[in-house]
C-alpha cells in the first residue's frame, strides 16, 4: 500500500514547520488556478537562519546539501499551507529553481539542489519528480548559501 504524503514526513522524521513571514513585501506563496507559486525560501529553522556563508568557503558541499534539503522542508511547508493542511491535494511538484553561494571555483550547484530535489521525491514520491534549475551566486539575500522557489501543481 503506498504512503500518505503524512505517513513519508513521519517515516522520514520530519515535522513541518510553521512558514517563515515575508522579508519584504510579497506573499509566501500565489495560488492561480491549479498552481502554487511558493516564493524563495532560505534555510530558516526554528525562526533563525541555521546557515550563513557561502559553499566552497564557509560549507562542504555535504553542508550545502543538507542546507538545500532543510529549504525544502520549509518548500514543502508553504505548500502545505496553500493546500490548507492537506498535502494530498499535490498533484506534482513541478519546477524547483536554485540559486547557491558560492565561491568562484565552486560548480557543482545541480549537487547541492539536490539536497531539495531528493526530499521531494521521499516526500512525494513520483509526484516530487520535477523539472529545476540550479546555479551559482556570487551572493544571496542575507548571505545565505541556497534559496529555492518552487511551482506545485495542485487540486
Amino acid at each position: 500500500m503506498t504512503k500518505t504524503v503524512k505517513e513519508r514526513l513521519e517515516a522520514l522524521g520530519l515535522e513541518l514547520p510553521e512558514p517563515a513571514a515575508p522579508a519584504a513585501n510579497y506573499v509566501p506563496f500565489v495560488r492561480t488556478g491549479s498552481l502554487v507559486f511558493v516564493s524563495g525560501q532560505v534555510p530558516v529553522k526554528d525562526g533563525r537562519l541555521a546557515y550563513r556563508g557561502k559553499v566552497g568557503v564557509d560549507y562542504s558541499l555535504e553542508e550545502a546539501q543538507e542546507a538545500a534539503r532543510l529549504v525544502g522542508v520549509n518548500i514543502v511547508a508553504v505548500v502545505a499551507a496553500a493546500c490548507d493542511g492537506d498535502l494530498e491535494r499535490v498533484v506534482r511538484c513541478v519546477k524547483l529553481g536554485g540559486f547557491v553561494n558560492c565561491s568562484d571555483d565552486f560548480d557543482n550547484h545541480p549537487a547541492v539542489i539536490n539536497g531539495a530535489s531528493d526530499l521531494m521525491v521521499e516526500v512525494f514520491g513520483g509526484k516530487g519528480r520535477h523539472a529545476r534549475f540550479a546555479v551559482g551566486t556570487n551572493k544571496l539575500p542575507f548571505n545565505v548559501p541556497v534559496e529555492i522557489d518552487a511551482v506545485f501543481e495542485v487540486e
